[in-house]
């Protein structure tokens, strides 16, 4: 049996879809009951519950062989934090795997995860990377760049009804994205590879691309009229610092928004994965798709 905690979210789904696909018995952990009931409808195992909850985790985790962490608390609501999810509920399940003598656990974290990152969300995956690490379980930590999926939802959230990408600061800095769905391949592969164990796995895609060309790229996709609109890095900035109060997970990114813009995101060794998704393919495979 393997545990997917966060098997609900962008590359949870496509993780629980692989596994199941290639046979595996899968049980997912969700706080969204209509989302485990739907996930029951499809034949996989589904526990409604808090991964913070100690009796929680370690109900979802007994009997497993493998526990796979992919939860994430950056763009959730009040309660609810990088500080909460990333490092105390993966810390709470990391004792629950240890408690129930599982074999493995895979923790999904982020690429530049270290305990200084200007983000929250990258010291509470680096302090989750230290827990795993020191647990005495076989582990392996994946690192991902940000997802290709994530920003192309958003940068082109508006193109259908208003005619406008929608880009984050200037947009000229060059990011590395990954799809979600190469990276849900590669934990397939670290369920299975014991040379895998024991190991962080940098995760990362062909492309290293600005907010303005994934704009492009959208727009010329659709084949219709359609315009850039820019958010300016001094309201992001601002937007980071007010929205903190009210409205923290847009807070937050609002600051990696301005992170991405300055920072250097961009990746030059291309050897981390033999088959990745260009941006290209993925909406080739958006397009395709039939209609919902």
């Amino acid at each position: 049996m393997i545990l997917v905690a966060g098997g609900t979210g962008t590359l949870g789904k496509l993780l629980v879809r692989a596994l199941t696909a290639s046979g595996e018995a899968v049980r997912v952990l969700t706080r969204d009951a209509g989302r485990a009931d739907a996930l029951r409808g499809a034949g996989v195992e589904a526990i409604v519950g808090d991964v913070r909850n100690p009796t929680t985790a370690t109900e979802a985790s007994g009997g497993c062989t493998t526990v796979i962490s992919a939860v994430h608390g950056f763009t959730s609501g009040h309660g609810i934090s990088p500080a909460t999810i990333d490092r105390d509920a993966n810390i709470t399940l990391i004792r629950a795997a240890v408690g129930n003598q599982v074999e493995q656990l895979v923790l999904v974290s982020v690429h530049g995860a270290a305990a200084t990152h200007p983000m929250s969300l990258h010291r509470m995956k680096y302090a989750a990377e230290q827990a795993v690490i020191g647990s005495g379980l076989s582990w392996t930590i994946i690192r991902p760049t940000p997802f290709l999926e994530t920003w192309v939802d958003l940068i082109g959230a508006r193109l259908h009804d208003r005619g406008k990408a929608l880009v984050f600061g200037g947009g000229n800095n060059p990011v590395n994205f990954v799809s979600a769905q190469d990276v849900a391949n590669v934990i397939k592969q670290a369920v299975h590879d014991h040379s895998l164990r024991n190991r962080i796995l940098e995760v990362t895609g062909p492309d290293n691309l600005t907010f303005n060309q994934i704009a492009g790229r959208l727009i010329a996709a659709t084949g219709a009229p359609a315009k850039t609109s820019h958010i300016p890095l001094g309201a992001l900035r601002a937007m980071s610092l007010l929205a903190r109060p009210v409205a923290p997970a847009f807070a937050r990114q609002a600051q990696a928004a301005v992170i991405m813009n300055t920072s250097d995101m961009a990746v030059h060794d291309d050897s981390t994965l033999p088959h990745r998704t260009t941006i290209g393919q993925l909406l080739r495979e958006r397009d395709s798709r039939p209609a919902a």
